[in-house]
């Protein structure tokens, strides 16, 4: 019989032992109790707290979302640690409420930790769908350590070999090298965290240098503690040599589309051709840069929808950016009248749409052209200045169709359709 095997019988049998002795009953319904009123309770504490804090934003909405992650089990616990006193002023046993009022105290300061950590970290989604994951296992660890069982556990694990090169790994050992790891790269996340708060600070910078700086740094810091966390755990770093040329050959043959956004990332960060909240079309994409990020950018259009275009095709194909130099962009609105009318008095009268739009520019003034006599009528052209094309171009034409259409049908002028005439001899 393993190590493991022998743990985990010990385990039953006193499980056993305990479920048999009616002592143990009178504790569990004590404890129970105190569970059912900590949960009363914290949810009027919540709720109260939460509508004290509502609307407030800052630091208000941070207390208040540390506070729904915590108040149960530090209520549970408190009341369990009353409980087992008042179990002991009887006379009565007292240990599983107060191992009970441990491990909720235990669990809700981590839940509170792991909390203000991912606040200050700003972990990526990974970290932050595992959450849980982080959350429960520590505990695991401190709730062994409270009960008394790291040793046992430490032993049955040691025990336990994995099949990797010629003696094995233990899987205490794998734990252990996951764990050094983990510490590490976590370690090299805040300071990176850091690290960027205090770039993207900086007004002596563009904002397409700053981003670039910041990713390389938060890289570069991740890099090192992945590094330091195997040197920490024994590996000999030139062993990696191996390693790196294996990625040189996986970059050559199947990595070179993913290694080619990477540097067309860093290509657009540093030529600053694109930066965060320009207004760009590629393809048959309009919309506003949101996040330029190491592999692709997020350009999200007039409808909300956000779209994630590879750094390389940035890079290769032709991008129109309506504010690469300045915001300012003009618009043309081609309309057509009537042989009939008067083309300078619809001119006039296009200029005093144009001019009565909040968006339009007063400077450089709008312009009336006659660009063309056509078939069916006179083409004239409004040409105009917006500051804004994030907020929409179509907008704009819509509401100066509209407004034309009113002043041309108050003034008589008339907007013609094709026509043709057909002659039978």
């Amino acid at each position: 019989m393993t190590d493991g095997d022998d743990l985990v019988t010990r385990a039953l049998e006193t499980a056993l032992e305990r479920l048999q002795e009616p002592d143990f009953w009178w504790q569990v319904a004590v404890v129970g109790l105190a569970a059912v009123a900590s949960w009363l309770v914290a949810r009027l504490l919540v709720r109260a707290f939460g509508a004290g804090m509502e609307g407030r934003g800052g630091a208000a909405e941070v207390a208040a979302s540390l506070a729904r992650r915590a108040t149960f089990l530090a209520l549970l616990g408190l009341s369990c640690i009353a409980a087992a006193a008042v179990l002991r002023a009887f006379g009565l046993p007292f240990g599983f409420a107060q191992t009970v009022a441990l491990l909720a105290l235990a669990l809700a300061f981590i839940r509170l930790l792991v909390g203000v950590l991912k606040r200050a970290l700003q972990p990526g989604p990974l970290l932050s769908a595992s959450e849980q994951l982080i959350t429960w296992t520590a505990w695991l660890v401190v709730a062994m350590y409270l009960l008394g069982w790291t040793g046992p556990v430490a032993a049955a694990l040691d025990g336990i070999r994995i099949p990797i090169g010629k003696g094995g790994v233990s899987l205490l050992d794998a734990l252990e090298a996951v764990l050094t790891l983990f510490m590490f790269l976590l370690a090299g996340a805040w300071l990176g965290t850091i690290a960027t708060r205090g770039l993207m600070a900086s007004t002596n910078l563009s904002i397409g240098l700053r981003v670039g700086i910041a990713k390389f740094v938060r890289l570069l810091l991740l890099l090192l503690a992945g590094l330091l966390a195997l040197n920490a755990l024994g590996i000999d770093l030139a062993a990696l040599t191996v390693f790196g040329g294996a990625l040189g050959i996986g970059l050559g043959f199947g990595l070179q589309r993913i290694a080619a956004n990477f540097v067309s990332g860093f290509i657009l960060v540093g030529d600053r051709s694109i930066r965060q909240g320009d207004v760009i079309t590629i393809g048959d994409r309009f919309g506003v840069v949101k996040e330029l990020r190491a592999r692709y950018m997020v350009v999200r259009d007039r409808d909300g929808v956000d779209t994630l275009i590879p750094n390389e095709n940035v890079i290769s194909a032709e991008v129109v950016n309506w504010s690469y130099s300045d915001r300012a962009v003009r618009l043309k609105l081609p309309i057509q009248i009537s042989y009939k009318d008067n083309p300078r008095e619809a001119m006039e009268l296009l200029l005093r749409a144009a001019t009565g739009h909040p968006r339009v520019l007063k400077e450089p003034p709008p312009a009336s052209r006659v660009m063309a006599f056509e078939d069916s009528g006179i083409l004239l052209e409004l040409r105009f200045w917006i500051q804004d094309p994030e907020d929409g171009i179509s907008n704009v034409r819509s509401d100066l169709h509209l407004a034309i259409w009113d002043l041309f049908h108050e003034a008589g002028i008339t907007i013609p359709y094709p026509q043709r005439d057909i002659h039978i001899n």
